[in-house]
């Protein structure tokens, strides 16, 4: 889930008091006219859709790229402009099972990968550090590009996802067309990681001390508990999203990868400064620990009941982008921002895609 220090002086944790409602996203106010924030232009309408209308994807293919052999959707034209929607943590592709069709039918090639250590996205070799520092994860994203041949391309995601979206559009901004990032900017940095943050947004983060532990390093190493804790959390993160079994259990069957529990225990213990990286990606954390500006044009993302937002209309992270912008907050929506409002995600998609 997304960076602590980000929204450490969210002690007042937003529950809705500065949320803009856009409801209306689900029902076409965007239409093919102008539209807020992006400079004027025509865009298209992405129509409404009830959550939850897809219930999978026909298909995951596989591809060899970089240290992976990496699962992923594929949707639409394959030689239209590329979307690559990437998921955050506890979740995997299913978070755009709704999303990726909206697109796909307005002529997007849309991917949608298993990060490292999740679905059926699998390491070449048994000899490859399981190690999951934010570059990592970013290079990950590159290679798979690299290998379909997709030389740009707009990034949407959220949590882990938002994370190696501003990190690619920091670093390989000539890889990016446009950005959607929800909860603004997540590029993590490891000193003022150190640093205590108020007791309300500690709270918040209970998972990672709970990793940081012995006990939840046995919790997640056995399946049974770590899908169990990923259900959990879930409820905390996303109050008003009445998921069914059903749809849990989808997404549940990518924690089941080999590699699910180290990559996850890696990535939070890191992230506190519990444990080193690996030196081969030393020279972009350096690059990263600076945090550098993201420069693409960005719509920002927030949703009003995910406990980690902020209040202040991503004022927080506002001078991190510094081409054109946008941003928006969803109403009544928690942290698995595109799988509980696709319509309102597949919009900002095509709304940045317009900037």
């Amino acid at each position: 889930m997304i960076n602590r220090r980000t929204f450490s002086k969210a002690v007042g944790l937003g529950t809705g008091a500065a949320a803009v409602s856009l409801a209306g996203l689900q029902s076409n106010a965007f239409a093919a006219t102008a539209s807020p924030g992006t400079g004027g232009t025509r865009v298209p309408t992405v129509p409404a859709v009830t959550p939850g209308t897809h219930t999978g994807f026909r298909t995951v293919k596989q591809v060899k790229a970089g240290v992976l052999d990496v699962g992923y959707a594929e949707l639409g034209p394959a030689h239209g402009p590329v979307v690559m929607c990437l998921h955050g943590w506890p979740y995997d592709i299913h978070s755009y099972v709704d999303v990726a069709p909206l697109l796909a039918d307005l002529g997007y090639r849309v991917i949608v990968p298993y990060l490292r250590g999740h679905g059926s996205t699998r390491f070449l070799s048994r000899t490859t550090p399981r190690t999951a520092e934010q570059s990592a994860i970013a290079l990950d994203v590159i290679a798979l590009m690299d290998a379909l041949k997709i030389q740009k391309a707009v990034f949407a995601g959220f949590d882990w996802g938002s994370r190696t979206a501003d990190i690619i559009a920091a670093l390989w901004p000539e890889r990016v067309k446009s950005l959607v990032s929800t909860s603004g900017y997540l590029i993590t940095n490891i000193k003022a990681q150190l640093e205590p943050a108020p007791a309300a947004v500690e709270h918040n983060w209970w998972y990672q001390w709970y990793f940081a532990s012995e006990r939840g390093k046995k919790a997640m190493e056995n399946v049974d508990d770590r899908i169990a804790l990923c259900r959990y959390t879930w409820t905390l993160v996303s109050p008003n999203w009445d998921f069914s079994d059903a749809v849990f259990e989808r997404t549940a069957q990518a924690f089941k990868n080999p590699d699910y529990a180290a990559i996850v225990l890696f990535n939070y213990r890191w992230r506190i400064g519990l444990i080193e990286g690996e030196p081969r990606y030393d020279r972009y954390e350096r690059k990263l620990a600076a945090q550098p500006p993201i420069g693409v044009p960005t719509i920002t993302l927030d949703a009003a009941l995910d406990p980690f937002t902020q209040p202040g209309e991503g004022s927080a992270y506002r001078d991190h982008f510094t081409g054109p912008y946008a941003h928006r907050t969803l109403a009544n929506v928690g942290h698995n921002l595109p799988q509980e409002a696709p319509t309102a995600f597949a919009q900002a998609v095509v709304d940045a895609d317009h900037l």
